[in-house]
């Protein structure tokens, strides 16, 4: 058995989420399913650095699976983009050391997420970016992002639904740049919580729109409550951007 380390991208629009779930569609489950297709029925399971919500985009997702097969790393990618839907990509594959773990080796994620500054919608952007009809400011939204990084516990800005427990996590950097008619969000981190990137982003919103002082984020972390924070940002401005090994 060798490990196989790969490098995948997905358009999220029409994926309910990244992991498996029963009777529905999902990133893991085209994977797989196209993997056992590549090993003659023989199931075979991947495991990735991390899940996305239905609706968020990925620009290098990664993952690994063990395979008894003995096929050169450049035709992996071949193989299974044969197999995959048009709306998964993989990028890049390479035979790594059996003791690689995909999740729990990661250094640095880093999520994107996309505002559209306009007063009109664009009906080919509309998948990818968050419409904003209203100007932001930029300053304030930095400004907020500043409360953010370091180690903080995010329970505010985490779904309240999540069984996780501990929402101590560690944000690298963060910052709000115009690229454009578009403000990107770039946030790095080792791990985020289910949401945390776009409740964060609604906040940084507020923000930008000078309904919320940025110093407020501080209150509402140490509130360590859901519901102090604002509304979470629609999923389809997210991409998962890069992960760092």
């Amino acid at each position: 058995m060798v490990r196989i380390k790969c490098t995948a991208a997905y358009d999220g629009t029409n994926f309910s989420g990244y992991q498996v779930q029963p009777e529905m569609r999902t990133v893991q489950g085209e994977i797989e399913a196209s993997l056992s297709r590549i090993h003659k029925g023989q199931p075979i399971k991947i495991t990735s650095s991390g899940r996305t919500d239905a609706g968020v985009h990925a620009r290098a997702q990664v993952f690994h699976f063990d395979t008894p097969l003995s096929i050169p790393d450049p035709n992996w990618p071949r193989a299974l983009n044969a197999q995959l839907p048009d709306d998964i990509f993989i990028h890049q594959a390479e035979t790594v050391p059996s003791d690689f773990h995909a999740r729990f080796d990661v250094k640095v994620k880093e999520y994107r997420y996309r505002l559209l500054i306009s007063e009109e919608p664009d009906m080919f952007r509309r998948l990818y970016t968050y419409h904003m009809p209203k100007k932001l400011d930029l300053n304030k939204m930095n400004e907020a992002c500043q409360y953010f990084i370091g180690t903080h516990d995010f329970t505010s800005f985490c779904a309240a639904n999540t069984s996780v427990t501990d929402k101590v996590r560690t944000i690298y950097s963060m910052d709000v740049s115009l690229q454009g008619d578009e403000a990107v969000i770039a946030v790095k981190g080792q791990g985020f919580l289910y949401q945390m990137v776009r409740i964060m982003t609604g906040a940084l919103i507020e923000a930008g729109l000078n309904r919320m002082p940025p110093y407020e984020i501080k209150d509402i972390l140490l509130k360590k409550d859901r519901r102090a924070a604002p509304k979470t940002a629609p999923a389809h401005g997210l991409t998962m951007w890069k992960v760092t090994y």
